[in-house]
């Protein structure tokens, strides 16, 4: 083996009988996290439930209640941390129109996004990083635009998770940009996220990772009465919803199926995650979102960039979609009172700890291969320096079983070749890259080499 140096905080190795892993924290990130306050994510839920509705047809121009004055207070809210930010935060609507074309929109109507945008540092980094919620709630006929329809966890919680990012990561210096959006029209159809994931393939942003948090909030079962704020899931897809002809033969020939870009960034979001937050494991979920229903991570996934949802372990369905009432006993309704703020600041921490560690790292490695062309039980893996951004000042080799979930080793290499012992007809790899401060890039899985 050539180049191999073993990085003792960063290697996992896992045996049956034990494990050791040592935890190696960035201290800045690990003050953000411990500045997550859960008392300001109750008050942004409790004011948005006070707005009465925030259904996306509702009253656009008030003052007090309805979408357009919710709509107005978020964007005022995170333009508190503009002074902070040294000029790097910008703040604006981002406006749509919406038409009467099925039985959830009856009328026309220009609707509004909030976005957000925290320039990076370097002129050489144009990588885009993008952490999403959507604004609009609903009770329990869609088209109920007047109703008493709270939205505290749905998805109150992942706007309050946003706003809580906004000030306490304005106040730091990222290589990349990371923009974090508000969207409406999510359920009438997830418009404000199409209108958005539209915009970034139009304009050709280089979108590395999308990150959308639909209800965050809720620890509390309906039917099994299960409690437990201690787990959070990630959903991504494994075959691309963007896959051609081209892709979906390559994904064949290696196997690839659960090792899609937006499974690795799940990946990355748990490892990441349960380095950075305490008392939380995230579940990956092998699906790109439950049965039946979807979020504002699908038209990112369909126009081919990474994305994933975090969602709550435990969902209630006697807060989802319903106008708070008393039934049978039981008090249905997405009230405030009903979701749990330790949980939202935890998975908040988690969305953090992801984007910060992204938008810190170098740019994935290039023309990451495996060399396939002779028969042997070693395993051999090329890459190239990334041509933008600033120089690796290593990578990390990653492996793991093939019917293992997580990665389970990291070899620290500071060229760009090795040659490890372990076949690769047993195992899978991939490479990322790694600043001198420990901050990791997506993993790149190689292609096939073919040819010498």
């Amino acid at each position: 083996m050539k180049h191999i140096l073993l990085l003792a905080g960063f290697l996992l190795t896992f045996s049956p009988l034990f494990s050791q892993v040592t935890i190696h924290r960035d201290p800045t990130i690990e003050s953000m996290i411990q500045e997550l306050s859960r008392t300001r994510i109750q008050q942004d839920i409790e004011k948005l439930v006070s707005f009465h509705t925030r259904h996306t047809l509702s009253n656009q121009t008030g003052t007090k209640q309805g979408v357009g004055a919710a709509l107005h207070w978020v964007k005022a809210e995170m333009e508190k941390s503009i002074p902070q930010s040294d000029g790097r935060l910008s703040v604006s609507f981002d406006s749509y129109p919406l038409g009467p074309n099925n039985r959830r929109v009856t009328r026309n109507v220009t609707l509004k996004n909030v976005i957000a945008v925290l320039k990076g540092t370097n002129p050489e980094d144009n990588r885009i990083f993008l952490v999403s919620a959507h604004l609009d709630s609903r009770g329990d006929d869609i088209n109920d635009s007047t109703s008493y329809e709270p939205g505290a966890d749905d998805d109150g919680s992942g706007v309050a998770a946003l706003l809580e990012m906004v000030r306490i990561m304005s106040k730091h210096p990222y290589s990349g940009t990371l923009i974090f959006t508000v969207v409406t029209g999510e359920e009438q159809g997830l418009y404000g996220s199409r209108h958005i994931a539209e915009k970034a393939k139009k304009e050709n942003w280089n979108l590395v990772a999308m990150l959308n948090n639909d209800m965050i909030g809720q620890s509390r079962s309906s039917g099994t009465e299960l409690s437990n704020n201690t787990t959070v899931r990630v959903f991504s897809e494994g075959v691309p919803a963007y896959e051609t002809e081209q892709m979906a033969r390559l994904r064949a020939f290696v196997a690839g199926e659960n090792d899609s870009k937006s499974r690795e960034l799940a990946r990355y979001v748990k490892e990441v995650g349960e380095r950075y937050v305490d008392q939380l494991t995230v579940n990956l979920i092998y699906r790109p979102d439950r049965y039946g229903r979807g979020g504002d991570q699908f038209y990112f996934s369909k126009l081919g960039f990474t994305a994933v949802r975090i969602c709550e372990s435990h969902e209630n369905y006697d807060r989802t979609h319903k106008v708070p009432r008393m039934e049978n006993g039981v008090q249905l309704g997405d009230l405030p009172q009903f979701v749990d703020y330790e949980y939202v600041r935890k998975n908040t921490g988690i969305n953090l700890a992801t984007l910060a560690s992204l938008a810190e790292a170098p740019y994935e490695p290039q023309h990451t291969q495996v060399q396939i062309f002779d028969l042997t039980n070693s395993t051999t893996l090329t890459w190239k320096t990334p041509d933008k951004g600033v120089k690796p000042a290593g990578y990390y080799v990653l492996m793991r079983a093939t019917d293992q979930p997580m990665w389970q080793r990291k070899y620290y290499v500071t060229g760009n070749k090795v040659t490890l012992p372990y076949s690769k007809d047993n195992y899978i790899f991939a490479v990322q890259s790694v600043d001198s401060r420990g901050h990791e890039s997506l993993p790149v899985i190689p292609l096939p080499q073919f040819k010498r």
